[in-house]
């Protein structure tokens, strides 16, 4: 298969195209809005399950670069979509950095599930990318915000910790909805191969 070299690493012609068509539908669900679901006082998303599909696909690097496009429009949402928690997404770091994880982490907890249930395989590497992307931004809006995230919202500190405990347990409508489409999509794929 052909490879195109980028600086220290290469990339194979396939791997480009699961890129390109990933970040194709990563764009449609971030401009269109379609990705981000309003559960204040945040937007549930389904804008991992692109980064999940292409790093079990096609490793941590292409997962870590579609991640990075859905922090870009975590940000885009922020600065487009006001609410009175924008100011977290605005960084970087809680933005860009656990969305860019999913990828690794995904990929990674699929590699080492040896069961002999590729489908059980996949699941698995999905609910830890899906749970990636929930811990790590709640678990940074914590550490970095949790003073700032409570007067915004008018509540003790208290409450806000636990707002961000109960939204962790979204988290797993997250992974769940992550793991029915993840699933049948890689195992579309990966007949094909």
């Amino acid at each position: 298969m052909k490879e195109i070299t980028l600086s220290k690493g290469k990339f194979t012609t396939k791997q480009i195209t699961v890129i390109g068509t990933l970040f194709a539908v990563t764009i449609v669900l971030g401009v269109t809005g379609l990705g981000f679901i309003p559960i204040p006082p945040f937007k549930s998303t389904i804008m991992h399950i692109p980064v999940i599909i292409g790093a079990i696909l096609e490793g941590p690097l292409v997962g870590a670069m579609i991640g990075l496009l859905f922090g870009l429009f975590s940000m885009f949402q922020a600065l487009n979509t006001f609410s009175p928690v924008t100011f977290v997404f605005l960084n970087p770091i809680v933005a860009i950095l656990p969305r860019m994880l999913i990828g690794v982490t995904s990929y990674y907890a699929y590699k080492i599930c040896k069961t002999k249930s590729i489908s059980f395989n996949i699941s698995i590497g999905t609910a830890i990318g899906s749970f990636t992307n929930t811990i790590g931004v709640l678990g940074l809006i914590y550490i970095l915000y949790i003073d700032e995230y409570a007067k915004a919202l008018n509540m003790s500190q208290s409450v806000a910790t636990k707002t961000l405990l109960a939204l962790v347990f979204n988290g797993f409508v997250s992974a769940g909805t992550a793991i029915v489409i993840t699933v049948p999509v890689v195992l579309a794929v990966k007949r094909f191969k």
